[in-house]
């Protein structure tokens, strides 16, 4: 062994914070901590949170993308605000359950923001989300222009409640008392 790998200083490799399985998510998540659903797409950021049981998503807002440095700084401040304990990315899959470059797109934007923050991150299957927040905004009314002002942040309530579902599911079937 040469002198230079025997002084090389190992560092131990961060651990994966970007999840797929809700199942490896939830057990990263402190209790009484809201959670973020995020909807990332190339013009805005939709935003929905949880409330301290992880019960409810709530949409909160939409944040009109300007570039990564001043969108993950306003994140971050909505992160910190909320003192959130995970965020749920939305991951846009092609119906037939591929991945086309709008997610490679939402996974390179995870993957810089974890760079940013210490929280872990789950994708969840966005496909329908925002359909089903179209539906849910025709049936309340809203005139054209108030649904596109509202249907991001309504479509990243949807991704979250789908989490927050599927983790009340998860309690349920372990016997356990809801998270």
């Amino acid at each position: 062994m040469s002198q230079d790998q025997s002084t090389k200083i190992q560092t131990p490799k961060a651990p994966q914070l970007h999840f797929d399985r809700v199942e490896d998510f939830a057990p990263l998540l402190p209790s009484m901590r809201a959670i973020a659903g995020l909807d990332f797409g190339e013009k805005t950021i939709g935003f929905a949170v949880s409330d301290l049981l992880r019960g409810v998503a709530t949409p909160l807002l939409t944040i009109k993308r300007v570039k990564l440095t001043d969108d993950a700084a306003r994140l971050l401040e909505l992160i910190a605000a909320r003192n959130l304990a995970g965020l749920v990315l939305g991951l846009p899959r092609n119906m037939d359950g591929s991945e086309g470059p709008r997610a490679q797109a939402t996974r390179a934007f995870a993957r810089n923001l974890s760079r940013l923050t210490p929280l872990p991150i789950c994708f969840w299957d966005e496909r329908l989300s925002t359909v089903a927040a179209e539906r849910a905004l025709i049936e309340a009314d809203m005139s054209r222009l108030r649904r596109k002002q509202l249907i991001d942040h309504v479509a990243a309530g949807y991704i979250l409640q789908g989490v927050l579902d599927r983790m009340a599911h998860m309690a349920k079937a372990a016997g356990g008392v809801h998270d």
